[in-house]
């Protein structure tokens, strides 16, 4: 027999829905310009969090930057530093955030695009 959610458990799972919904929505070009930012940021400091990438990224939409992380996390990119920071965004009232760094993976990606562009602008 399976347990029956409760109402708060329904409306939950709903707004979690439409939240991956809204996410899955976004371009190839929004994830690309977060890769982009965290290879930036990854190359030239030990770490950096969320706050840092707000504040160079345009507005994404409610929870696109944390999945985009996180899958960056998963991929291999990013690793937890095991620090936490507060959150300068004012809706979340300071509650803490990661702080990342670059893998071994993530900087060879990082060097590798990095030689790209500049090969690209001597081509020019």
């Amino acid at each position: 027999m399976t347990r029956r959610l409760s109402v708060a458990e329904r409306l939950a799972s709903i707004e979690k829905d439409a939240l991956l919904a809204d996410i899955a929505k976004h371009s190839e070009w929004d994830r690309f310009l977060v890769e982009q930012a965290v290879l930036h940021f990854g190359q030239r400091y030990d770490d950096f969090s969320c706050n840092d990438l707000r504040d160079v990224l345009p507005e994404l939409g409610h929870g696109y930057l944390g999945a985009a992380i996180n899958a960056l996390r998963t991929g291999g990119i990013i690793a937890h530093t095991g620090r936490m920071v507060p959150s300068t965004q004012a809706n979340t009232h300071a509650h803490r955030i990661a702080v990342w760094a670059l893998t071994d993976k993530g900087r060879a990606i990082a060097a590798r695009r990095a030689a790209r562009a500049k090969q690209q602008g001597q081509a020019a």
